[in-house]
């Protein structure tokens, strides 16, 4: 049996590593009537300062890992503002922002039908840590994307 230790975690790697390809996800925020928007600054190509990621009920994403690490596996786009413009997002979690992954993705119709999935391959978010965003569009108005996020915790 492998004997390293996944760092931050106290599990060995192989245990790790089963989790990661075979584990439930939830969904954030938890509930049909509630949203999660990010935006971006009203200034093109310009990142908006860290925020933490929250609902529209102000249940902040971090809440999900308060007790134990885990790991954002994807993202849900659902709408954004502007039909034709890119947008960047930055994820990162702690006051450091140490990086989870970053992405760009375009405004299109196609999040009509089914709504278009980011997919994550970044690091555990340990527990307790906050969870950050940052993101920007190519327009100067205050683009935001309506999103969903679906994360799993490492017991």
């Amino acid at each position: 049996m492998i004997k390293n230790i996944r760092p931050g975690t106290g599990i060995d790697i192989l245990r790790h590593l089963l989790i990661v390809t075979e584990h439930s996800t939830i969904i954030f925020p938890a509930d049909t009537d509630l949203s999660c928007t990010l935006t971006a600054l009203d200034t093109a190509d310009t990142f908006s300062a860290w925020a933490e990621v929250a609902d529209s009920a102000a249940t902040k994403l971090t809440s999900v890992f308060a007790t134990y690490p885990g790991h954002i596996s994807s993202m849900i786009i659902e709408s954004v503002t502007q039909d034709n413009t890119i947008y960047m997002l930055e994820l990162a979690y702690g006051d450091d922002h140490i990086p989870i992954t970053s992405m760009r993705f375009a405004g299109s119709n196609k999040f009509q039908n089914p709504s278009h999935q980011e997919r994550f391959r970044g690091v555990d978010i340990p527990a307790g840590e906050k969870v950050y965003y940052r993101m920007k569009s190519a327009t100067g108005v205050a683009d935001a994307a309506l999103v969903h996020f679906r994360y799993f915790l490492i017991l």
